[in-house]
C-alpha cells in the first residue's frame, strides 16, 4: 500500500496568477532592506524634482492658528495625520492657498532634517509603542489559555458563512477603537479558523479586509467621520449659492448599507475563493490545532472563565465610574462629551489592553495554569521576545514615510492629479469614477484618509457643486476610493506585524503572501462597491436622512 503524502501550501506548486504574485513578493528584499533602497530612491528622487523646480499652488483645508495640533499615526493607522483638538463640529478648519514645492533632502536644510531628526522620527512613530501596549495584554491572555477558551466558545457550533461573516464584521466596527483592531482582531480571526481546522491564513485574510479594506464605513460614527465632514464645510463655503453645511449623519444610510454588504462580501471571497486556494492545513508541531485544548481540562477552564469574568467586570465598573459619572476624568473637560476626540476615545486601546491583562491573570489563577507574578511577567517578556524582528522593519518605514512626507512629494503628487481631474471636461458619473481612481491609486502613496481629503477636498467639493452632484456624493466616493488599497500598500505600517503573525502558522510567508491573500479581497470590495455607489447616485437614493446625491 502506498504511503500517503500530505502537501502543504509551503510545497504545492505555483502556477496562478496569485501564486506567482506571492512567490515574486516573497523573493523581494527582506522588508528592512526594501525600505532601505526606497529612502535611497526618495532622496535622490527629492533632489532631482528640486533641481526641476517642480512645485504646485493650490488651496488646502488647514487647522486654524489658534487651534492647537498634534500629528499621530492612529488616524487610520497608515499614515501619520492631523487630529483635530477639541470638538471636531467647531471652525476648526479653514481653506488656505498654499505654495508647496518639492524640498530637497540633499539641500543643506534636507541633511540637517535627515541627521537630526533620525531617532525622533522612530521615537515618535507611535505604532512601535501601540504594539507593544497592546500586545502585552493579548500576550498574557494567550499565556494564560483564555484566548484559546474564548474562540472554543466562539466559534462552537457557528458555521463557516456565520465565522467568516462575523470576524469581519466586527473587523469593520473596529475602527472607532483605532488600532485595535489590527494588534487583536487579526491574531484572533487567524487563531480561530485554526481551532476549527480551517487554514489561519484565511482568517488573517479575513480579520485584515474588515479593519483595512472597509475602513472608511461604518455603523458606528467615529472621529475620522467628523473630521472629514469638517473639512468638507470648509470646501463647501469655496462654492458660488448657498448650499447647506454638512452633519456627521451625511453619508449613514450608505455607511451601514456598505459596512454589512462589504462584510458579506468580503466573506464570500474568504470562504469561496482565498481559504480554497490555500488548501488544507495541517498545524506543525507546536501550533494549536483543531480540536486542540492547550491541556486544560473542561472543569479548570469552567473556573478559569468564571474567574476571567469577574476581573473583565471589575475593569468594566471602573472604567465606567471614571466616564459616565458627569465631570468623570474620562470625559472631555470643556463639553463633559464621551465619544468624539475625548479621553475616553483616547483611552480605548489601554482600556482594551487592561481588559484582556486582567482577565488573562484571573483566568490562569482559576485554571491554574498561571501561579504567580513571574508567570505573569514571563508571558509579557515572551510575547515581546516575538516581537522582537519588526522593530528594524518599523525603524526603517518610520525614515521612509517621515522623509517622503518631508520632501512634499505626496502633496505635489496628489495636487497634480487633482489638476488634471479638474481641467477633466466630462460628465458627472465619468469624472466621479475618474475621482475614485485617482484616491486608489495615490492611496499606495499617502494612505491617510485626512491628508488626501484635505488636498482634494477644496479643489472638488465646489467643482462638483456645480456639476449639481451634492457634497455628501463625492464625500460617499471618497469612503468607496480610500480604504481598499489598505491592505496592498507596502506602506501599511502594521504590514510587518500582520506578516509576523502569518509566520506563526506558515514558516515561509512574507510580504508576498500577505498582499496575494489580500489582492482578492480588496479588488472585489473596490469594483463592487464602486458599481454600487454609482446604482445609488444614479438611482438618487438618500445618503443619509435629509442628504439626496444631488444638489
Amino acid at each position: 500500500m502506498a504511503e500517503k503524502t500530505v502537501v502543504t501550501i509551503d510545497e504545492a506548486p505555483k502556477r496562478g496568477f496569485l501564486d506567482v504574485i506571492e512567490r515574486v513578493g516573497n523573493k523581494v528584499p527582506p522588508p528592512a532592506l526594501m525600505f532601505a533602497y526606497l529612502i535611497a530612491f526618495v532622496i535622490i528622487l527629492s533632489w532631482l524634482l528640486n533641481l526641476l523646480g517642480v512645485s504646485i499652488t493650490e488651496e488646502i483645508a488647514v487647522p486654524r492658528d489658534d487651534k492647537e495640533i498634534q500629528y499621530d499615526y492612529f488616524e487610520d493607522t497608515t499614515q501619520p495625520g492631523m487630529i483635530s483638538p477639541d470638538s471636531p463640529y467647531e471652525d476648526d478648519w479653514e481653506i488656505v492657498e498654499m505654495d508647496v514645492p518639492i524640498k530637497s533632502l540633499l539641500s543643506t536644510e534636507g541633511l540637517r532634517f535627515i541627521f537630526s531628526s533620525f531617532v525622533n522620527n522612530f521615537a515618535g512613530f507611535s505604532v512601535v509603542a501601540v504594539v507593544f501596549i497592546a500586545m502585552m495584554g493579548a500576550g498574557v491572555a494567550e499565556e494564560s489559555g483564555l484566548l484559546g477558551s474564548l474562540i472554543r466558545k466562539m466559534v462552537g457550533g457557528l458555521p463557516n458563512w456565520a465565522l467568516s461573516f462575523g470576524l469581519i464584521f466586527v473587523g469593520v466596527l473596529s475602527s472607532v477603537a483605532s488600532d485595535a483592531g489590527y494588534l487583536i482582531l487579526i491574531p484572533l480571526a487567524a487563531a480561530a479558523f485554526a481551532s476549527v481546522g480551517r487554514h489561519p491564513l484565511a482568517g488573517l485574510a479575513s480579520g485584515f479586509a474588515g479593519v483595512a479594506a472597509i475602513f472608511m464605513v461604518n455603523v458606528i460614527f467615529t472621529p475620522t467621520d467628523a473630521m472629514i465632514t469638517e473639512i468638507a464645510n470648509e470646501a463647501i463655503a469655496l462654492a458660488p449659492g448657498d448650499t447647506e453645511p454638512l452633519t456627521i449623519v451625511a453619508n449613514y444610510f450608505f455607511m451601514i448599507a456598505m459596512s454589512i454588504l462589504m462584510a458579506l462580501l468580503a466573506a464570500i471571497v474568504t470562504d469561496k475563493f482565498v481559504e480554497p486556494r490555500l488548501g488544507k492545513w495541517e498545524p506543525e508541531e507546536g501550533q494549536l490545532g483543531h480540536n486542540q485544548a492547550d491541556g486544560i481540562s473542561p472543569e479548570a477552564d469552567k473556573r478559569g472563565s468564571r474567574f476571567a469574568l469577574f476581573g473583565f467586570l471589575a475593569v468594566v465598573v471602573i472604567v465606567s465610574l471614571l466616564t459616565f459619572i458627569p465631570g468623570a476624568p474620562l470625559r472631555h473637560p470643556e463639553t463633559g462629551d464621551i465619544i468624539g476626540n475625548t479621553p475616553f476615545m483616547d483611552s480605548l486601546l489601554f482600556i482594551i489592553m487592561l481588559m484582556f491583562l486582567i482577565s488573562g491573570i484571573c483566568y490562569g489563577v482559576g485554571a491554574r495554569t498561571m501561579t504567580g507574578s513571574k508567570d505573569v511577567l514571563g508571558a509579557i517578556t515572551k510575547t515581546f521576545a516575538g516581537l522582537g524582528g519588526m522593530v528594524l522593519m518599523l525603524l526603517m518605514i518610520a525614515q521612509f514615510i517621515a522623509f517622503f512626507n518631508w520632501s512634499n512629494m505626496p502633496t505635489v503628487i496628489a495636487g497634480a492629479l487633482a489638476g488634471v481631474l479638474e481641467q477633466a471636461n466630462i460628465g458627472a458619473i465619468p469624472l466621479l469614477l475618474l475621482f475614485i481612481m485617482v484616491i486608489v491609486l495615490l492611496d499606495f502613496l499617502m494612505p491617510g484618509s485626512l491628508p488626501k481629503w484635505a488636498i482634494f477636498a477644496p479643489i472638488f467639493v465646489p467643482l462638483f457643486i456645480q456639476l449639481g452632484v451634492a457634497p455628501q456624493t463625492l464625500l460617499a466616493a471618497y469612503r468607496v476610493a480610500d480604504s481598499p488599497v489598505n491592505a496592498l500598500t507596502p506602506l501599511m505600517v502594521y504590514l510587518p506585524f500582520i506578516v509576523t503573525i502569518a509566520q506563526q502558522y506558515t514558516k515561509k510567508a512574507g510580504i508576498g503572501t500577505v498582499v496575494a491573500l489580500m489582492l482578492p479581497h480588496s479588488v472585489s470590495i473596490f469594483v463592487v462597491s464602486t458599481v454600487l455607489f454609482i446604482l445609488w447616485f444614479a438611482l438618487g437614493i438618500p445618503l443619509g436622512p435629509g442628504y439626496l446625491p444631488a444638489v
